[in-house]
């Protein structure tokens, strides 16, 4: 007889912020709908300790419920997030930053989305941004002001490849995702948007305007301390040649789907980029000014110099500084109640 499977999986990457775990698992536990187990993959940081002992006190309070497993080596970021995968019983992984929130009714708006569509590869999150404690948010992310759903294909992958980033509430069919397991693209922070472009190339995707998770703003990326990030990565904040990285990865990931299936989606997804580019630039506005036209010289070597967009947001964000653009954009997005959207993300 099979084991009967439950509707999510909620996977936690976990890499030190021992503090933060408690709290997350707190949310998770609190949520009205109840069809769901935990996953916990540690990845071999100095907080191994801390972060076993939370696990334990959880899996002792909820038996049955959540399964703790430390990596033999450090896997690295996109390594852990398909180890997270591979060790998911549930339909769909829920995918939760090892220092981030849960909001109350998050699994029962996707529990009824999954009940309302068929054959859904992919839950388009809207999430927000806290600093000190999470009932002050800074911004609301929220791409569209209705539930949209977009047919598996080019739409699909289109509208959801870039916003894929946070990995905080990313919800993507399991088997699906583990069917499409690579390491070709270890090293990119950015695994998440190789399982959209493979998952939605067949698979529907539904977006809702609920914020499903609270993102904290406060904690210093901890990225570069595996093997295929070294070098790459400096542990504690984002360097140039680490943002170039990271944007270079997620092309390479486009690129990769482009020559492997024929799917030509490169022009759309770099204009789509072009047309939302801030967030690539935010932590770099204070660099000399040389440094800083370097690096968006980089940025329109990998081909953004064919838009418009890309200048604008070079210039202005500069000019302006990153608390007075992130200003902008929350009362934009607070006025709209949405995201502006640009292009083809209409």
């Amino acid at each position: 007889m099979t084991e009967r499977r439950p509707l999510f999986s909620i996977c936690i990457p976990a890499y030190n912020r021992a503090r933060f775990l408690a709290p997350l698992l707190e949310s998770i536990y609190s949520q009205s709908y109840k069809d769901f187990n935990v996953v916990i993959c540690e990845d071999r940081s100095r907080e191994a300790a801390q972060i076993e002992a939370v696990a334990a006190e959880y899996a002792g309070r909820f038996p049955g419920t959540l399964s703790y497993h430390e990596n033999e080596t450090n896997l690295g970021y996109d390594a852990n997030v398909r180890n997270l995968v591979e060790k998911a019983t549930g339909q769909y992984c829920f995918f939760m930053g090892n220092d981030d929130l849960m909001c109350a009714g998050a699994l029962e708006n996707v529990a009824g989305i999954l009940e309302r569509h068929e054959d859904v590869g992919l839950v388009l999150k809207s999430y927000a941004w806290f600093d000190a404690v999470p009932e002050v948010i800074n911004q609301e992310v929220r791409y569209f002001e209705e539930e949209r759903t977009f047919a598996a294909g080019r739409k699909a992958v289109m509208v959801c490849f870039r916003r894929s980033g946070v990995i905080s509430g990313y919800i993507v069919h399991r088997d699906a995702a583990h069917a499409a397991a690579t390491k070709r693209f270890d090293g990119t922070l950015y695994y998440q948007m190789h399982l959209s472009a493979r998952v939605l190339s067949t698979m529907k995707a539904v977006a809702t305007p609920k914020v499903l998770v609270l993102c904290r703003n406060t904690e210093a990326p901890e990225f570069g301390n595996s093997d295929m990030e070294k070098g790459k990565y400096v542990p504690g904040r984002y360097t140039p040649q680490a943002r170039l990285n990271m944007v270079g990865g997620a092309l390479s990931i486009i690129k990769d789907l482009k020559e492997t299936t024929g799917s030509d989606l490169v022009r759309e997804v770099m204009q789509d980029y072009a047309n939302y580019f801030y967030p690539y630039i935010k932590d770099q506005l204070t660099l000399p000014p040389r440094e800083y036209l370097k690096l968006c010289s980089s940025f329109g070597k990998m081909g953004f110099y064919k838009y418009p967009m890309f200048y604008l947001y070079c210039l202005t964000g500069y000019l302006l500084g990153e608390r007075a653009f992130d200003s902008l954009t929350g009362r934009i997005r607070a006025y709209l109640g949405r995201s502006p959207q640009l292009g083809l993300a209409k």
